[in-house]
């Protein structure tokens, strides 16, 4: 009984610390995590439905997790399935019921739905208790589902979900079902503020500054581990990063269509003119209301600046735009090393990847090899030689996230 009322005091902190999370993404990776921690259990997915298809999100596996090295993340495969009753979240999605399986591998002659064991003879882990639970809306709409695998005894053992797993669950996803209606709003309101720039700026699509976003908040966990920072900031730093990333170019709604869309090379006026996004973003974010506000000015304003100082907009005013430093030649500064704020260094990193990375409508897509060679070309240049460093660690997750957020095709 003192087990079960502990695991209902911490449901009902968790209740009130997913509200405090507002990032989509972010949000999906903790209610995959935080179930899995209510019912002891190895492993799971989450998946995220959209029309008549499921997609997986993120998968977490402590087994396979701890045969990795330190600070390594596990990379798993992206894929969507059907919402039909032919496999387990499938069913789920298509039916809202949950369901708990004792035993994938001996299913009872009534299951509608099958397992595949492709996962399990690729990666020699052996999944058997499987309980899947419906994210779904007081409304009826199915937003995804929640799938861990093997619940485990206090000894370890793996061991079938018991009724108190599925209560536990049902609980934890219907208050969890209220944080993603709430970050999908907030993501929703992101990309159609994007989407503005979009309309300017073809380059600014939602699958670019998803990516951009993505690999922003990979670099910066590394970082932060580097400099063993306490996990709650880490946790609450990632949040806001990972929106405010969304948002680095966001001032280009304010350029002229004549030079954003000019297929040619800037005149040096036209290129002037074009710098000045930067400032015109971070004044956006100028009557600052929150953390957030003052970490979207910052990007905005920062992710220009290079390492060796050769960047923009420089030492200016994000209020007034006034300069703050002129040098001999009566021209701004720019920002260098350690004077450009770390989300600024960390994003422009992972603007420049994902902009050479890509084809755009001005230039094809740069082969891997040159991509990853101009990277490292420019460490101590444009980039602080550490986050180039961190960026080359963390490589295999920033390839995931480009999986993750395909450019549409044409």
């Amino acid at each position: 009984m003192a087990k079960t009322i502990d695991k209902l005091k911490k449901i009902i902190h968790l209740d009130s610390e997913l509200n405090k999370v507002q990032d989509l993404d972010i949000l999906l990776e903790r209610i995959l995590l935080e179930a899995r921690r209510v019912t002891n259990a190895e492993a799971g997915s989450i998946y995220v439905r959209g029309g008549e298809k499921l997609s997986i999100k993120y998968s977490q596996n402590e087994v396979l997790q701890k045969a990795l090295p330190a600070g390594q993340k596990l990379i798993y495969s992206i894929f969507s399935i059907p919402v039909n009753k032919k496999t387990i979240s499938g069913y789920v999605a298509a039916t809202g019921e949950l369901v708990n399986i004792p035993d994938v591998y001996n299913l009872p002659g009534s299951a509608h739905y099958s397992f595949n064991p492709k996962f399990d003879k690729i990666s020699g882990y052996t999944t058997r208790s499987v309980l899947a639970v419906p994210l779904q809306t007081n409304t009826g709409d199915m937003l995804g589902v929640i799938q861990i695998i093997n619940a485990r005894n206090g000894k370890g053992k793996v061991i079938p979900f018991t009724r108190d797993c599925e209560l536990f669950c049902q609980h934890f996803a219907g208050n969890a079902t209220l944080a993603l209606q709430r970050a999908q709003m907030t993501r929703a309101i992101l990309l159609r503020m994007i989407s503005m720039a979009e309309l300017r700026d073809p380059k600014e699509t939602g699958a670019h500054v998803n990516r951009v976003a993505g690999y922003s908040v990979e670099i910066y966990e590394s970082w932060a581990r580097r400099r063993k920072l306490p996990e709650r900031e880490v946790e609450k730093t990632r949040d806001i990063l990972r929106m405010a990333a969304m948002l680095h170019d966001v001032g280009k709604v304010a350029i002229s269509d004549v030079i954003l869309k000019k297929p040619g090379r800037f005149t040096p006026k036209e290129y002037a003119i074009m710098q000045k996004h930067s400032l015109l973003g971070a004044q956006l974010f100028a009557n600052i209301q929150s953390e957030f506000d003052e970490v979207a000015a910052s990007v905005a304003l920062t992710h220009h600046e290079n390492w060796d100082g050769s960047g923009y907009p420089g030492y200016i005013d994000p209020v007034s735009g006034e300069p703050l430093k002129v040098d001999e030649r009566g021209k701004v500064p720019g920002k260098c090393e350690e004077e450009i704020p770390i989300f600024g260094r960390i994003v422009a990193l992972a603007d420049v990847y994902d902009a050479l990375s890509c084809k755009r409508v001005y230039k094809e897509a740069w082969e891997e090899k040159d991509v990853l060679a101009e990277m490292r070309k420019l460490s101590g240049i444009k980039f602080e030689p550490e986050l180039v460093e961190i960026f080359f660690e963390v490589l295999p997750n920033i390839k995931q996230i480009t999986e993750m957020y395909p450019d549409l095709e044409d």
